[in-house]
């Protein structure tokens, strides 16, 4: 499937996946809730039609957004300058419903770096040249949409969420995930993190017990490139790059 009908149907799942889980209720510790794919819903669209529409070779996954990046951008760990300078992607963005002072959205304007971003699509960038280049066989995103944060800002990963609250979450998260491999049709799934890994496994068991359903892919992992790790703090980029050379997804 290519070009218009793809996009749409991408399209689709997002605003499906965006308006399901804006419908979401979340406890304390979680004090603000950010959907990207709601109030920056134009520059991720043209995301989408940038990225999506074509099958791929390959859909890497992240967790969820950075607050530095896709919260801004609503590209997928999407720091700002690769974002407007190497994809060539802006747009208006809107505010949260329920900003968090600590946390302001200020879309293209937001002078903060999203180290994840930066390294992520810095590897990328060097690899293949163009983002034309990198999105003929590739395409990222991340499993869930949603930006939580604490009462003095701290994000708040999904995982760090109670049982009672993930699992509505995981479930909607889950079915996008589903139709976003089904339609774009990947020989590699690839979770950036072990948590992307997991879930990615947890869809795969599902898409494999469907007997009409003859779609081959692989699984892996890498590093996933948050500061918040040492070992992404020293040569990231060459061990991702080591990692998927290995497994066969790029060639040396």
């Amino acid at each position: 499937m290519q070009g218009t009908d793809c996009f749409n149907k991408l399209k689709k799942i997002s605003s499906s996946l965006s308006e399901k889980c804006s419908a979401l209720k979340f406890n304390p510790p979680v004090e603000a809730v950010y959907n990207p794919l709601d109030y920056a819903r134009e520059p991720h669209e043209k995301y989408l039609k940038l990225a999506g529409s074509s099958e791929k070779k390959v859909i890497f996954l992240g967790m969820n957004p950075g607050p530095w990046g896709m919260a801004q951008t609503g590209v997928p760990f999407g720091e700002i300058p690769h974002v407007r300078d190497w994809m060539g992607i802006e747009g208006k963005t809107g505010k949260p419903p329920n900003e968090h002072p600590k946390r302001p959205i200020e879309g293209f304007a937001c002078n903060r770096s999203e180290v994840s971003g930066r390294r992520l699509w810095g590897l990328f960038r060097e690899r293949f040249g163009t983002a034309d280049n990198f999105f003929r066989d590739h395409y990222i995103a991340n499993y869930c949409p949603l930006v939580f944060m604490d009462k003095n800002g701290a994000n708040i990963t999904p995982d760090k969420l109670g049982k009672a609250e993930t699992a509505p979450l995981y479930e909607i998260c889950d079915e996008a995930l589903i139709k976003t491999i089904m339609l774009l049709k990947p020989k590699w799934v690839i979770g950036i993190g072990g948590f992307a890994k997991k879930k990615i496994d947890g869809v795969m068991k599902h898409i494999k017990s469907q007997e009409k359903n003859s779609l081959e892919f692989s699984t892996l992992q890498i590093l996933h490139p948050s500061p918040a790790s040492p070992k992404a703090n020293s040569g990231w980029d060459r061990e991702a790059e080591k990692t998927l050379i290995q497994a066969g997804v790029w060639k040396k």
